[in-house]
This record gives structure tokens, C-alpha cells and sequence, in this order.
């Protein structure tokens, strides 16, 4: 690695024109290219404090062995020559748009003596016309069906065509006049050029006038009587009419322009476009992007359009989702491309706006699925675990990984969940949700839940017989040689403290979602009194033949957060006597991996598929902790006093509720008023006043216990 302050230029020495600037490695290979309108600024930036540089950014750096530029007159030039470059050395730390998949364009071969119409898919060539791109290869194939009755374009190949000038006869489709067959002399070249000609118009979105011309020869064909030609002619604007049918309209009439949305998370992006030519949208395309540099949406868009209007088509409007930094220049490079202006703009209502979210869920679901994809494919998920065992030092593969997160409104309805992923796959059925008691902030409700989660652990290895010994109460020096040990710290982990069991957790004979149960007040295999003999050596419940709740324990423990979070987790299981865990938190901010008691985080490559598992599990464990959060906070905002009130079920809740008009006025009320609702005798009433004013209701015919005593 070089030291970047080897080959800083001299003071000075970088004019403060705008210009293009390059960093090449030890080789001489250029490794990042990057425009300024000042370059002295721009490249001062990279040399003044390393330390406070983003993580990729000092990896470029360290990259780098030294830097040149380019001076340019204006901005515009500065994107011209920085989009040039980037063509051309195709540097590894720039941002590289790639198709998520290959999308099929109809083709008119227009360079050819006889002009053919077929889907084709890469690079373009000279001479050709596309329209496009479509989803599908037989969206394409349906419309062309339909057009080549009006217009019968030869679809065939070089050596089908030749064959039949040979033989004299044309294939199938001359023959039910769905292709003109130049092949056999039945149109001149000219006349079959003209077809072609009169095809692109109508894919380019000029439909009206063919349209209009049909029905005219439709007309005058009835008028003299030639019905045959006339419902002929009535079929052929059918046909053009289905093929407009399948191209919805989603602007006004002469819309010409393309619409831009991203998805995107820390590592990628996601990129959708829908073309719109006379107001219907003719086709959609999708890039992904590794974000190999830190970079603003606005960043995303500049970069994109200068990638993707390189050589394309330049539409009068493109629609995106964020102003890039140097729109105007962006604009006028585009403009002169095109040779007319282009307009750069950002939806805000009306159909545009809707159909930007449109695209926007494209980009999304696009996004999960290039994700999902990922994450299936079993040599990624096998080198990803290798990679998080050799940054973390690992001793084997973090074969179950479980990761926890905590969520909360201001300290309110604390939450916390644990995820596991197997083999880099999800596992649901061994999810859990934890409700936090402690209430003392994110550090102390990690340690909270890591002690409950262990100790249910250890408990399960009591209960199977790993420990060799039986539970009983008072201290113990150890885990291993005598009964689990309570942890020390504030946070509680008794039986007031609830666990849940994630979505699919019937299958793990484990409660259901969403219904809470004792972290710590027994299980299957159960303590104390009335508890079954536990069945040693095996974590499999002999009764369900399912697991045990808590009986695997993890390779790798991952907590959402910096140091803190992961030395609260270690200290957790240092106290519990776990040493065979390994413990990392992961940041959010900058995605940097904490080890416990390291000054300095580790930093993976933003390529690596260790940090992208890594991600995936944090952001799982965060989507079920939120998820959890919200319900809870739901359900205790539909709570009220009169919930507690025995014997007072929801038809006298609201009686009692339309009686009073509010819980206010029903507080303010005695016990003779609250009778005169109906269904409410004298001893719920007294119960009622009691909740709500804050005393003890008492039993049934008792009425209210006396201040400081028991009912």
C-alpha cells in the first residue's frame, strides 16, 4: 500500500481551474477518475486529513501511487472528458452501472438492401433501429404478429430468405400475407423499404395517421361495394389498435421522455427506466451498481445519465428522482448531444409524480430480487462466511450467526429481536422477541438480552445432560459445575422479563409471533416444581421431536452498533462463562465491523460478500425489532384503564364509553353515576372508580380496600 502523502502534489502546484483528474496504482492503471470545478479544492481534500476520509475513499488512496489532471474550459467540458475516461480506462473505485439482467430490443435492420424486423439483445450496431427495451421477448414477438398484417416486413433470416429467391416460393408467411416477399420479386426494393419505413413511424409513436388512413380505405372500399377489402381493412386497425392497447397511456398526447428512480441501500443501487414516447410507455430497462464510494442520489443520477446517454437515444425530458450537483452543465451537455435542449426535472404531482413512484417501486422490487439472487447462490454464501472468519479471526466459518437489535421510541415499549442465519440463509423459526424491562438505553438492553439469551442456553444444556449436573438454588462457582449463574449488572432477567418466539416458530415447537412468553421462568424440558424428568443428550424435545428453544448456540454473535453495544454483548457472556462465541458489532454510519476491546474498527471492502451478509443480517434484525416495536406500541395505545378492571368486558367498556363520552368524565364520576349505566351493579362500579383514580379494586361485594392494605 502507498502512503498518499508520497505522492502529494507540491503546494501550489494544482491550478484552481476546473479540470478532470486521474489516480493511477503502481502499475500506471488508472483507478479512479473524478471531475471539480476547482481542482486545486477537490484534490487538497483527498491529502489534507486522511483520518477523516470515508473508508473507501482512504482505500483508493492507499491504492494509488499518484495523480494527474487535465485543465478544461468549463464544466461542460469536465463531463465530457470525465465520461470519456471513464469509457475508457474503465477505472475499479468509479461507480459501474450493469444491466440486472439482458433486455430484448425490436430491431429494424435498416442498413440492409431488405430492411428485417427481429429481437435482439447487446450491443448495438450501425444501421439498426430499436425500439425498446421490453421486459419480454414475447411482448416484442405479440406486437410484431399483429403489425405485420399492416405492414408485412420480412422477419426471416439471411439463409431462409436466400433459399427461397432460390426456389422461387416464399415461406409461410408470404403466403398468409403476413410478409410482402421481396424474396421472390413481389415488391421492389423501394416498396418494401417504404413498409419498413412506415413500421418504425408507427413504433417511434406516430399512430394516428396510419390509423386514420385504414379507416379511409376501410370507408371508400364499402362505398363501392367491395366488402371483403373493407372488413379486411377493418381487421388490419383492429390489429393496430390491440398493439396500442398493449403500450399504456400514462401521459398526455406527444410526451416524449424518459422516467429515472433509484433503490438503493450502504452497498447498491438499484436503477429502473421507463421509456414514454407519445405518452405510452414503449419499454423499461435496469441497472445495479456496487456503490463503491460514497455517493448522494444527486451523485447517482449525474453519474448514470452520463453513462447511460453516452451513445443512447436523448429524449426532450427525463424525469429523475434528485438534482444532480452540476445540473445546468449536465443539461447543456445533454442539449448539445441531442442537438435540441433537454429538460432535467424533478416530479412533484399529478401523473408524472405517480408514475415516478411507479418506477420507484420497480427500482425496489428489482433491488430485493438482484438481493435474493445473491444471497442464494451457494459459493457467494460460502465465500462470504470464509471472509467473515478471516476478518474477525475466526477459528472456523460462523456457521449459525445470530444478530440482535433494539428498538424504541424515546425509552418507550423497548424492544429487542434476535435473528439466525445458517449457512447464510435465514432461519424464521428460531427467531425471537424480546420485551426490554431495564429501560437504561441501547448498551444495557443488549447486555439484557445477551444474558437471557445465554442463560436459557445454558439452562438447555443442563436439561440435556451436557453439564452433568442438576440445578439448584444459591451461588455456584461456574456453568459448568454447578447451576447457571445469575449475571451480574443491572439489567433484570427474571421471570418478569418476556421473550417471543419469531414467524414460523409452530414448526420449532416454540410459542407462535406475536404471543410473549417467560424468558426465564422454565421450558419444554422445565425447572421446579411440577416440571418434567428431563431427557438427556440430545437438544431435540423427545415429546414434539422439534428443538429446543434455546439449545444451538451461535458461531458469531452480531449486535446493531459500535463498541459499546459489542463489549455490553461480551461482557454478558464473560459473566455467564460463554467463551466460545465470538462477538463484532456492526455500525450503521459507515458499516464499520467493532471487535470488543479494539481501539479501531475492522473495515471490509465495500465488494466483499462478508459485508454484504453481514448487512443482510443486521437489516433482518432491525425490520423484526421495528416490526415487534410497532405492534406493542399499537396495542399499548388501544390499552386503557378499564382494560384491567375484573369482570368488565368490551360491551360495558362501551356502554360505559358512549354513557361518559371519554375516560376523562367516567375518572370525575362517583360510583352512584357509574350504576345508572346498564349491566353496571354496585361492586364493578366501586372496581371502576378504583382503577381509574389509582387504588386497588377489591374483590367482588367488597368494595374498595382500605389505603395501604391488601384486598
Amino acid at each position: 500500500m502507498a502512503d498518499p502523502a508520497t505522492y502529494r502534489p507540491a503546494p501550489g502546484s494544482i491550478p484552481e481551474s476546473p479540470g478532470v483528474y486521474r489516480f493511477r496504482d503502481p502499475d500506471g492503471r488508472v483507478v479512479y477518475v473524478g471531475k471539480a470545478k476547482s481542482l486545486r479544492q477537490r484534490l487538497n481534500s483527498y491529502f489534507a486529513d486522511f483520518a477523516g476520509l470515508h473508508p473507501r475513499t482512504q482505500t483508493m488512496l492507499t491504492t494509488a501511487a499518484s495523480v494527474d489532471w487535465t485543465v478544461v474550459g468549463n464544466e461542460v467540458e469536465a463531463l465530457q472528458l470525465e465520461y470519456s475516461w471513464i469509457k475508457e480506462f474503465d477505472p475499479r473505485f468509479n461507480v459501474k452501472y450493469r444491466d440486472d439482467k439482458s433486455y430484448p430490443f425490436l430491431a429494424v435492420t435498416m442498413g440492409e438492401d431488405f430492411p428485417r424486423v427481429q429481437v435482439l439483445r447487446g450491443a448495438k450496431r450501425k444501421g439498426t433501429r430499436y425500439f425498446g427495451p421490453y421486459s419480454h421477448a414475447w411482448a416484442i414477438r405479440e406486437t410484431v404478429d399483429l403489425l405485420l398484417r399492416v405492414f408485412p416486413v420480412r422477419t426471416c433470416s439471411a439463409g431462409v430468405f436466400k433459399r427461397a429467391g432460390q426456389i422461387g416460393r416464399p415461406c409461410l408467411l408470404g403466403y398468409i400475407d403476413k410478409c410482402s416477399a421481396p424474396c421472390v420479386g413481389r415488391v421492389t426494393p423501394e416498396e418494401h423499404r417504404a413498409l419498413a419505413e412506415d413500421f418504425c413511424d408507427f413504433m417511434a409513436g406516430n399512430t394516428g395517421r396510419f390509423i386514420k388512413r385504414l379507416e379511409r380505405e376501410m370507408r371508400d372500399a364499402a362505398a363501392v361495394e367491395e366488402y371483403e377489402r373493407a372488413a379486411r381493412l377493418r381487421d388490419d386497425v383492429q390489429a393496430l389498435q390491440r398493439a396500442l392497447e398493449k403500450q399504456t397511456v400514462v401521459l398526455g398526447d406527444g410526451t416524449d421522455c424518459d422516467v429515472i428512480a433509484l433503490a438503493e441501500d450502504p452497498l447498491e443501487a438499484a436503477v429502473q427506466v421507463f421509456y414514454v414516447r407519445g405518452g405510452r410507455i414503449r419499454g423499461q430497462r435496469g441497472w445495479v451498481v456496487d456503490k463503491v464510494e460514497e455517493t448522494t442520489p444527486g451523485e447517482l443520477v449525474e453519474q448514470f445519465l452520463l453513462q447511460m446517454y453516452g451513445e443512447a437515444t436523448i429524449p426532450r425530458e427525463i424525469l429523475v428522482p434528485a438534482r444532480p450537483p452540476d445540473e445546468a452543465a449536465l443539461a447543456e451537455l445533454l442539449s448539445e448531444q441531442r442537438g435540441s435542449r433537454v429538460d432535467l426535472r424533478v416530479p412533484q404531482r399529478g401523473d408524472k409524480k405517480s408514475l415516478m413512484e411507479t418506477v420507484e417501486r420497480n427500482a425496489k422490487e428489482s433491488l430485493a430480487q438482484h438481493k435474493l439472487r445473491r444471497a442464494s447462490d451457494l459459493t457467494t454464501r460460502s465465500r462470504a462466511l470464509q471472509e467473515i472468519a478471516d476478518a474477525l479471526d475466526l477459528d472456523q466459518v460462523p456457521l449459525r450467526i445470530e444478530c440482535y437489535d433494539v428498538s424504541h421510541i424515546q425509552g418507550e415499549n423497548v424492544v429487542a429481536s434476535m435473528v439466525v442465519f445458517e449457512d447464510g440463509l435465514v432461519r424464521k423459526s428460531e427467531y425471537r422477541r424480546f420485551s426490554i424491562r431495564s429501560g437504561e438505553g441501547d448498551v444495557a438492553s443488549i447486555y439484557e438480552v445477551i444474558c437471557r439469551r445465554f442463560k436459557r442456553y445454558l439452562e438447555e444444556r443442563v436439561a440435556t445432560g451436557e453439564l452433568d449436573t442438576e440445578p439448584t438454588p444459591g451461588p455456584a462457582p461456574g456453568p459448568t459445575t454447578g447451576p447457571i449463574p445469575e449475571p451480574a449488572g443491572d439489567a433484570p432477567t427474571g421471570p418478569g422479563a418476556n421473550v417471543t418466539a419469531g414467524p414460523g416458530a409452530e414448526a420449532a415447537g416454540v410459542e407462535a409471533d406475536g404471543v410473549e412468553a417467560d424468558a426465564d421462568a422454565g421450558f419444554d424440558a422445565g425447572f421446579g416444581d411440577g416440571a418434567r424428568e428431563p431427557v438427556v443428550g440430545t437438544p431435540i424435545d423427545p415429546e414434539t421431536g422439534r428443538p429446543r428453544k434455546f439449545a444451538y448456540p451461535p458461531n458469531l454473535v452480531v449486535v446493531d452498533g459500535g463498541p459499546a453495544q459489542a463489549a455490553a454483548a461480551r461482557r454478558a457472556l464473560d459473566e455467564l462463562g460463554v467463551d466460545d462465541v465470538a462477538v463484532c458489532g456492526l455500525a450503521k454510519r459507515l458499516e464499520e465491523v467493532w471487535l470488543p476491546g479494539d481501539d479501531q474498527p475492522v473495515i471490509l471492502p465495500r465488494s466483499s460478500e462478508g459485508l454484504y451478509l453481514l448487512q443482510r443480517v443486521r437489516d433482518e434484525a432491525h425490520r423484526f425489532a421495528i416490526t415487534y416495536h410497532r405492534s406493542k406500541r399499537s396495542k399499548s395505545l388501544r390499552e386503557s384503564a378499564l382494560d384491567q378492571v375484573p369482570g368488565l368486558g368490551p360491551a360495558r367498556r362501551q356502554a360505559l364509553l358512549r354513557h361518559f363520552g371519554s375516560v376523562k368524565r367516567l375518572r370525575e364520576a362517583g360510583a352512584e353515576e357509574i350504576q345508572e349505566v346498564p349491566g353496571i351493579g354496585p361492586a364493578t362500579a366501586e372496581a371502576i372508580v378504583a382503577a381509574l383514580r389509582g387504588q386497588s379494586p377489591s374483590p367482588a361485594g367488597q368494595g374498595p380496600s382500605p389505603a395501604g392494605q391488601g384486598s
